[in-house]
């Protein structure tokens, strides 16, 4: 996918909940070597790798396709990715008026880890508070130090 090819679905994807983001937002981030973007035309996340901790910056899914699986196989594949990445852990922030987001980041594993209040603007509404989520990707081996003898 082009970069304009995201705003276009990141904009579908977001209408009516604040500002899209444009194609040289996309083009920018995804100059860096450590942004990654997955997915296809129905549907992509957007994430950036930092050591061993991945920051979903975006998942978009055209409404078209919604409640079909798309968004939930664009989480896995940024998951796997990252992982392959040396990731041990994720992160986002969702909109808490996100109920569908906020449910597919449950069933993936994610939980709150602190709240930004008032960081979302609506038009014409107040602003949205920002959850942040977190889970562990990989599993992390346990120490058990030497046997007693």
């Amino acid at each position: 996918m082009t970069p304009e090819d995201m705003a276009a679905l990141h904009a579908r994807a977001f209408a009516g909940q604040g500002r899209a983001w444009t194609a040289a937002e996309f083009s920018d981030l995804l100059a860096s070597p450590l942004v990654f973007a997955v997915g296809d035309t129905r549907g992509f996340a957007l994430g950036r790798v930092i050591v061993d901790e991945a920051e979903l910056l975006t998942i978009a899914t055209d409404p078209q396709v919604r409640r079909q699986g798309v968004a939930r196989a664009c989480l896995a594949t940024f998951h796997d990715t990252a992982t392959k990445r040396g990731v041990r852990s994720a992160f986002l922030e969702v909109a808490d008026d996100n109920t569908a987001a906020k449910g597919l980041y449950s069933a993936a594993g994610y939980s709150q880890t602190a709240v930004r209040k008032g960081y979302y603007p609506r038009p014409n509404k107040p602003a949205v508070d920002a959850l942040i989520l977190r889970r562990d990707l990989v599993a992390m081996p346990l120490d058990c130090g030497k046997p007693e003898i």
